[in-house]
């Protein structure tokens, strides 16, 4: 596995960099002595004690009691104060918008969820997203100048530059809809907006400490399917902050996909088109929605249901085969499954991929790759979008190091 942080470095001008470094360290440990910090992050004895008095002084961190003596003075633990500051995470998904408050240990503090109308319009569903923050914020009691910003979750593709939800295909007559300036000025607050499946990654990562430190490729499998790259703790967006879109990689066959093409991804591993399946292999969906009926599915399938099993099973392997591709290009070593389509079928799902992926990755021996399901839960997206409040405010970054 890849070292588990970033290395800092002792020149002046970089303060803000060292000081995310140090902050990043501690909260991936959980708590750590400042020995074991200087050790980690390569920074000098003095650098690493101005910075902490600095994190203590701003209420971030902590000191927590003694490390275990080892025959001399006992070193005095640092962690993170958790409830220093929050973030509200919204994920807007063609069916239902989850909200959740995350502390700053990555904690989930409070969830709320409403159902999104058909075919509602981008001001509807702003106003649902305003109330569902609002509620968030009144509910938990914090204090509104400790909560940091408003993280949004969104599907692609998105324009960064412009801050807008182009042409979701499951958001039907949305167009170039500039909805994190909405949501900002209506919030009151800052709103930070990125495609699910990445948000996903970086909630995994936030909240995953240790266990996701490095490389991994995070698969979000919801209404459709998506991945966020993590590359050496860093999150990768592409050049036009759409990386990740592999539910539009063509997988083989010919059936026609809900973007106009065909033998996409999608067409074969969304929740819809696994729900056709199932009718056509004479399951029984029930439901108002594609997610219920989905649902109903994902049920008869733990309940050992052999046409849903074999209908699940035959969606995960065409994801694997595509991550097998995935994995061989980026060269990482995990693959993490998330996502509310996992619910009830998590382990299937994830063994089946997993065997795929072995049998089709180039180069096993060199990089044997695991696959894991998620530490965030069904919730992800939402966990994911209050944690790009959290990494924009505290990680470390490139451009911050480069004073960019």
């Amino acid at each position: 596995m890849a070292k588990a942080s970033w290395q800092g470095t002792n020149l002046p001008r970089v303060g803000g960099f060292n000081r995310a470094v140090v902050l990043d360290a501690i909260r991936q440990r959980g708590e750590v002595s400042r020995v074991e910090l200087a050790q980690r992050t390569g920074l000098t004895p003095q650098t690493m004690s101005n910075i902490v008095r600095a994190l203590i002084a701003d209420g971030l961190v902590t000191e927590n009691g003694h490390a275990p003596s080892t025959g001399g003075k006992r070193r005095v633990l640092l962690k993170v104060v958790p409830d220093a500051y929050t973030s509200v995470g919204l994920h807007l998904d063609p069916e239902q918008i989850t909200g959740v408050l995350l502390d700053l240990a990555g904690g989930v503090r409070l969830r709320s969820r409403r159902r999104v109308p058909t075919g509602a319009a981008p001001s509807a569903v702003a106003t649902a997203l305003t109330r569902t923050f609002q509620q968030l914020v009144r509910r938990s009691g914090v204090d509104s100048e400790r909560v940091l910003g408003v993280g949004l979750a969104v599907p692609g593709p998105l324009d960064a530059e412009h801050r807008q939800v182009l042409a979701p295909p499951n958001l039907a007559g949305w167009s170039a809809v500039p909805l994190a300036d909405i949501v900002a000025e209506r919030a009151g607050l800052p709103v930070v907006m990125d495609n699910d499946a990445t948000a996903a990654a970086i909630g995994e990562r936030w909240a995953g400490c240790a266990e996701r430190a490095g490389s991994f490729v995070y698969v979000y499998l919801g209404s459709g399917v998506g991945i966020g790259v993590v590359l050496n703790d860093q999150v990768h967006r592409g050049v036009s902050n759409n990386a990740g879109e592999i539910g539009h990689v063509h997988s083989g066959g010919s059936r026609r996909c809900h973007c106009g093409r065909r033998g996409c991804l999608e067409a074969y591993c969304s929740m819809r088109a696994i729900v056709a399946d199932w009718q056509a292999a004479g399951g029984k969906p029930e439901g108002d929605s594609v997610a219920a009926a989905y649902e109903r599915m994902c049920r008869r399938a733990a309940g050992g249901d052999a046409a849903a099993v074999k209908v699940l099973r035959q969606a995960a392997t065409r994801l694997g085969q595509v991550l097998a591709s995935v994995v061989s290009v980026l060269d990482v070593d995990r693959v993490v499954l998330g996502g509310p389509a996992l619910r009830h079928v998590a382990e299937l799902v994830r063994s089946r991929v997993a065997k795929v992926v072995a049998a089709q990755v180039w180069a096993p021996q060199v990089r044997p790759v695991q696959v894991q399901t998620a530490l965030i839960g069904e919730d992800a997206g939402a966990v994911g979008a209050a944690s790009l409040v959290l990494d924009h405010a505290y990680s470390p970054r490139l451009a911050t190091l480069l004073g960019s």
